[in-house]
């Protein structure tokens, strides 16, 4: 699977617009290329992995040229998880969106993060997993981005759970927050056992346990055929 094209202005706070002239197409253009070598340099490394001198080998740009980018470390460590994000709203939850709220919608959140693990999107695996364990103890507004991003999904696959209970999917005294904590950390285990095995099999094991956790929370069947072997 191929990457999503990323935003030159990840992480800046300034909103996406024409360019103005030849010189800020080229920024952007530096700018991706940078974010796209960085985003799969901290997916193996971690962010603290993440050194100017790396990039401008891994991305043919030179030294001053991302440094001018960027302006900092934290900077450049701050765009990446932005840059990051932005690729994994895209394949994981914006895909799921053609299906309806609750349970087909949490079967095809569910598919498509073990997918983008599988595929490598970021030879790293998932991003976030990675560099969560990079900065879980290291306070500051790296560790905060990194957990904002966390936090969101957690909370998207938990309001799926919500949908489905409501809307009489799921059964009435299911527990959201356990069941969601349960298919996330099924997703987790996946992702590390198949970087640490070298094997696909962790995924169809996880794709199975999810099925058949759901099932047995009062999904139907065919609710939860995204997540068919």
């Amino acid at each position: 699977m191929s990457k999503v094209a990323l935003n030159a202005t990840a992480g800046t706070g300034i909103a996406p617009g024409p360019a103005s002239d030849g010189r800020r197409l080229r920024g952007d253009a530096s700018r991706r290329t940078v974010l796209e070598s960085a985003t799969d340099i901290a997916s193996v490394d971690g962010l603290d992995g993440l050194t100017i001198g790396r990039l401008a080998t891994a991305s043919g740009r030179g030294k001053s040229s991302i440094a001018t980018l960027f302006q900092s470390k934290e900077g450049l460590q701050l765009a990446t998880i932005a840059a990051a994000r932005e690729i994994f709203t895209a394949l994981i939850v914006e895909r799921s969106r053609v299906e309806p709220r609750g349970v087909r919608r949490l079967s095809a959140l569910l598919r498509n993060a073990l997918d983008y693990s599988r595929d490598r999107v970021f030879t790293g695996g998932c991003f976030f997993a990675a560099t969560a364990a990079d900065v879980d103890s290291k306070p500051g507004p790296v560790r905060d981005a990194v957990r904002s991003a966390l936090v969101d999904w957690y909370g998207y696959v938990e309001a799926q759970v919500r949908h489905g209970i409501a809307a009489g999917e799921l059964d009435a005294g299911a527990d959201a927050e356990q069941l969601a904590f349960e298919l996330v950390a099924l997703n987790e285990e996946a992702n590390s056992r198949s970087l640490l095995l070298q094997d696909e099999r962790p995924y169809a094991l996880a794709a199975r346990a999810m099925r058949d956790r759901l099932r047995a929370a009062g999904a139907a069947p065919g609710q939860v055929v995204a997540l068919d072997a």
